[in-house]
């Protein structure tokens, strides 16, 4: 790693596991000072330990991102203890144990909930940190969405929330353009990750990759390129744009 975020603070949330875990691990890596943000604070405070053990710095803040008063009081929380925010990377996502069902199946409740935290979610943190870069002059806002957002399925309201937030990611950049904040989006392929395991089995993530330019299973790491440099000055000129990172399946 190079410490191309060196002196900078970035806030993941969602990040008490799975990719998540990764994302903070891999900022924390470059040089930034990674707010581990999640509703379970335990696991929070795990990736948070993990990554001070590797001679990293992080600290553990919980939030409920469908939350307007609970994600300003992480941003509260992190201005003053850290000095500022420069990136905030909105991992936090409703996937694992959502049953798939036909479109009109799916329960109203889980619906809203999975909207709440999809969708509403990474909306309410831009809005709680954008403050808190507009200060410092320049910021970036990295997203997550899904290859889902494009090819639909059985969990149709996790796609739809991932559809949306392509199109979050473009109103925001037009409107914090002029602040010097970025706003892009990663979109990953099927991921061997345990969430994604537990709705997919490994020897159908298998039959997938076989329909990829590069015809393997993708994992966390894939990703961490992508993330940092969307996170760095590197990204400085690009925003509003969406990267898929799925080996080839879709090609946008």
């Amino acid at each position: 790693m190079s410490g191309r975020l060196e002196g900078k603070v970035a806030i993941v949330t969602g990040a008490a596991q799975g990719i998540g875990v990764e994302y903070a691990k891999a900022l924390a890596s470059e040089g930034a000072a990674v707010v581990v943000a999640d509703l379970k604070e335990a696991g929070a405070k795990e990736t948070a330990d993990a990554i001070a053990a590797s001679g990293g710095r992080a600290v553990a803040v919980p939030v409920d991102v469908s939350d307007e008063a609970s994600n300003a009081e992480m941003a509260e929380r992190v201005v003053a203890e850290l000095g500022g925010i420069d990136v905030l990377v909105n991992n936090a996502a409703l996937y694992a144990g959502l049953q798939r069902r036909a479109p009109f199946e799916i329960p109203v409740d889980e619906w809203d909930r999975v909207m709440a935290v999809n969708l509403r979610g990474p909306w309410l943190c831009a809005k709680a940190v954008v403050p808190a870069m507009q200060a410092r002059g320049a910021g970036r806002i990295v997203n997550q969405s899904s290859v889902g957002a494009w090819m639909g399925g059985s969990l149709l309201h996790y796609s739809v929330s991932k559809a949306g937030l392509i199109g979050l990611t473009r109103g925001l950049a037009r409107a914090f353009g002029p602040d010097g904040i970025t706003v892009n989006t990663i979109a990953p392929g099927q991921m061997n990750t345990e969430s994604t395991l537990e709705l997919v089995p490994e020897e159908r993530l298998e039959q997938m990759s076989q329909q990829q330019a590069v015809r393997r299973i993708g994992t966390p790491a894939d990703l961490l390129g992508a993330l940092v440099f969307l996170c760095s000055d590197e990204s400085s000129f690009v925003t509003g744009q969406t990267l898929l990172v799925d080996g080839g399946l879709l090609m946008h």
